[in-house]
């Protein structure tokens, strides 16, 4: 939620139909939404989010561009059947797609930039500015592709330009180093390679994301204590993003990020 109370959602899982009923509970004003790409797991909620069956309801949709279809047609391949009962046209709510362009473009009160990140199909990331505070989201995510941290500098990086001197970065960290070997090129990170990232980009809190399906809280845990160990006693020490966390980006701000399961 933004200083003017614009809601920016950021992707579309599961979560996203808890946070609908709220917003449905709340005056009308414009929802956007923004997508890093259209994996499943990234839009397999936008069917079930209350505001899209709203008729009246203004609701903008951001995404990756593509050379081949735009968003609307991208979006449409699942909301029609046989995956879905309802084709997107007849959707009641008033529906803008927008390809998010190469330059800097403003959602209520704040300036966006979205800039494309080493991960499998047209992902892109995003740098939410508002006044002094700055929220960095890139949840897919492998900045060390075929390199070690300390032999590339951070303007080299994918993803740099989005998270350079964050307030907060919310990162992919969804494997222990010993599990990366063997999913190189997949498009997420190491945990040693998200700190190492967020250090390079001098951040100052680094929220762990995208949590592998697979890891059990208890291993979730330990992967937060490594990241901590890796970080040192410099600074805020990274902590794992859960469901119904609240983060405030800077100091006496009204912004606000609340996360939702998904």
């Amino acid at each position: 939620q933004l200083d003017d109370g614009t809601p920016v959602v950021l992707d579309a899982g599961t979560g996203i139909r808890l946070l609908g009923l709220e917003l449905a509970r709340l005056p009308r004003r414009p929802i956007h939404l923004c997508l890093t790409h259209l994996h499943l797991d990234h839009l397999e909620g936008l069917g079930f989010f209350v505001p899209l069956w709203e008729p009246g309801i203004e609701l903008h949709i951001w995404g990756p561009a593509s050379p081949v279809d735009g968003l609307e047609e991208r979006i449409a391949r699942y909301l029609s059947p046989p995956l879905f009962p309802v084709q997107l046209s007849e959707v009641p709510s008033n529906i803008t797609f927008h390809d998010v362009p190469d330059e800097e473009f403003t959602i209520g009160s704040a300036r966006i930039w979205g800039e494309a990140v080493s991960h499998r199909g047209p992902t892109i990331g995003y740098r939410i500015e508002e006044g002094a505070n700055t929220l960095a989201y890139i949840p897919d995510h492998e900045p060390y592709h075929g390199v070690e941290p300390d032999a590339v500098d951070l303007p080299w990086l994918s993803g740099s330009g989005l998270a350079e001197a964050a307030n907060v970065l919310m990162h992919d960290s969804q494997y222990f180093e010993h599990e990366y070997p063997s999913h190189v090129g997949w498009g997420h990170s190491s945990v040693a390679h998200a700190v190492a990232f967020a250090r390079a980009a001098q951040v100052e809190r680094l929220v762990l994301f995208h949590h592998d399906p697979l890891h059990t809280d208890d291993q979730l845990r330990l992967l937060e204590a490594r990241a901590r160990a890796l970080w040192g006693d410099d600074g805020r020490a990274p902590e794992l993003a859960y469901e119904g966390m609240e983060l405030a980006c800077g100091g006496n701000v009204e912004a606000q990020t609340t996360l939702r399961a998904g």
